[in-house]
């Protein structure tokens, strides 16, 4: 019996300049990593993958009412970012400025990847390394390496840039999620960030 669960955790950049994490795991274990660039690079790498699922770090819904990011109807923040306010949970709201161009590149990937087969949630590696008292990328890179290690996460290696530690965190958030050991903030339909369980 293979009880493999394959998942691709992706640090998504909003524009094509900047770098973008991305990671396959086999539970969790790293396959393979990479630092890529454009659209299409991030498109072949999924489906050469073939993931059960993939965490996205980037907002894949709209604040209620809003159509889209234009559509300025007062609202700026929608109940999972609430969610992470009430858990003092620290995060950028999805209609300032540069979160802009990450949420309609997110929202493009997303589809794009629901086109060929596959499902995606909106994962928070800031999230996943606090509840777990890891520190962030830019507190200690060091930190955040030997945290993740913690976690049982296997292939780890110091070479490892800022944004590959942040998918591979976006990984095992996707696997914790398929365990059935992640907590949904807000609903699926409407809008959900997906972060671990506490430890107990």
């Amino acid at each position: 019996m293979n009880d493999k669960t394959i998942v691709v955790g992706i640090d998504l950049a909003g524009s094509p300049k900047r770098d973008t994490g991305i990671c396959l795991m086999h539970n969790k274990k790293i396959v393979k990593y990479a630092t890529l660039h454009e659209d299409k690079e991030i498109i072949a790498f999924v489906k050469e993958a073939k993931p059960q699922i993939i965490g996205i770090d980037a907002p894949l819904s709209l604040p209620p009412g809003r159509k889209t990011l234009e559509d300025n109807n007062g609202i700026h923040l929608r109940e999972c970012d609430r969610e992470l306010t009430k858990r003092k949970i620290r995060f950028f709201p999805i209609t300032l400025g540069p979160m802009r161009m990450l949420t309609l590149r997110g929202l493009y990937l997303q589809k794009r990847f629901k086109r060929m087969g596959f499902d995606s949630i909106e994962i928070y590696p800031g999230a996943t390394q606090d509840i777990f008292g890891i520190p962030r990328k830019q507190y200690s890179m060091e930190g955040l390496l030997k945290g993740l290690e913690r976690l049982g996460i296997k292939g780890l290696n110091p070479e490892m840039n800022n944004d590959e530690l942040d998918a591979i965190t976006g990984g095992f958030t996707a696997y914790l999620y398929l365990k059935g050991k992640a907590e949904i903030l807000g609903t699926l339909k409407a809008g959900a960030i997906i972060i671990p369980k506490k430890p107990k």
